[in-house]
């Protein structure tokens, strides 16, 4: 059942069917910013983008939490590894974003007890299991992922579990997308993650719609998904519109997960982060609570503040802003592969120059 489920939304003739209907409504040109990096991938590998008509221009946004997760927090994360009483768990992809000085994989060589987990609620039993070393699990994610982070904590809170900590990298979406309408980016429309929006909902956008008058849709990660995503969208601009919409209601309440918002409420609060290749967004991401300072791995090992900069010549930061495409980039498929990156773009399965090269070698 869950694989013709799946095939339901990637039926060619219904593909080919809703193109056309969107190459019929649209009058002049359009630019739409997906911010997802699973969206990226998918109109990568479907080429989705190549039956859309000539008028409309598909850009990627900063839709991957692995990918502007900050140089000198990988930094943190590798010193912190190193350390001879640590166990630091980690989701697999972050295990190749580069850092000033390699990456958690060339620790892990090196003789760092690093270990992939599927699940933060892993490193708590880790922990459990391993009362004389100290247990940091390394907290990447956007909003989806906030919920089980927090849960992992509260978890260990009530376990009294003192060798548990997080190194917490969580950033939140609006504000991102927010700041690039801010710095004047010629971006007509908007497809949101669907993901993100099932546990938060939409009302965050609502005021970003109205503010910059551009449409907002939610949208989900199969081919129709986006080409209708693509066409509620067009709509709108076709008519003057700009509100939010749902297109992946299978999914999406406007108000969201009310039990997965708490949970991040009760642990997390708002603060500043710096979004690698971005910079410093005011109210754009989650560090811990007071009340769970002991189980926050930059106060309880002391890590000071750290400033790095990107490897020169990356244009990753302009690749996750929609400036510019991965295969802009002189060093794309060369001297920066998923072997060699040179930036997280390349590293992350949701990374957008990792799409372009496992889909498509050349610009369009």
């Amino acid at each position: 059942m869950a694989v013709r489920y799946v095939e339901e939304f990637r039926d060619p003739a219904k593909v080919k069917a809703l193109a056309g209907q969107i190459a019929a409504m649209v009058t002049r040109p359009w630019t739409i910013m997906e911010i997802c990096g699973g969206q990226t991938h998918a109109i990568l590998r479907f080429g989705l983008d190549q039956l859309l008509p000539k008028e409309i221009s598909l850009i990627h946004g900063p839709g991957c939490p692995v990918c502007v997760t900050p140089v000198e927090l990988i930094d943190r994360a590798i010193a912190v590894a190193r350390r001879p009483e640590v166990i630091l768990c980690s989701f697999g992809d972050m295990l190749r974003v580069p850092g000033s000085a390699g990456d958690l994989l060339a620790a892990k060589a090196e003789g760092a007890d690093v270990r992939v987990v599927y699940s933060p609620l892993d490193a708590v039993e880790i922990a459990r299991k391993n009362p004389s070393r100290q247990v940091v699990f390394f907290a990447v994610g956007f909003e989806t992922t906030a919920p089980a982070n927090a849960m992992a904590v509260l978890h260990a809170f009530h376990q009294r579990l003192r060798n548990f900590s997080v190194l917490v990298a969580h950033v939140l979406v609006p504000p991102a997308v927010e700041a690039i309408l801010a710095s004047g980016a010629k971006i007509d429309g908007f497809l949101a993650a669907g993901h993100v929006c099932t546990v938060m909902g939409i009302e965050e956008y609502e005021p970003i719609a109205e503010r910059f008058r551009v449409p907002i849709v939610v949208t989900g990660f199969e081919p129709l998904d986006i080409l209708q995503g693509l066409a509620m969208c067009l709509r709108q601009l076709e008519s003057g519109e700009a509100r939010v919409e749902i297109q992946y209601d299978r999914s999406v309440r406007p108000e969201g997960n009310q039990a997965a918002k708490q949970v991040i409420l009760r642990v997390f609060e708002i603060t500043d982060r710096k979004w690698r290749g971005i910079g410093l967004l005011p109210r754009s991401g989650l560090k811990l609570r007071e009340e769970f300072r002991d189980f926050d791995a930059e106060v309880r090992f002391n890590l000071g503040a750290l400033e790095r900069e990107e490897e020169p010549g990356c244009i990753a930061g302009l690749v996750l802003q929609g400036k510019a495409r991965p295969t802009d980039c002189p060093f794309f498929g060369t001297k920066c592969t998923p072997d060699h990156p040179l930036g997280a773009p390349m590293v992350s399965s949701e990374g957008a120059c990792a799409a372009y090269f496992r889909y498509r070698r050349t610009g369009l």
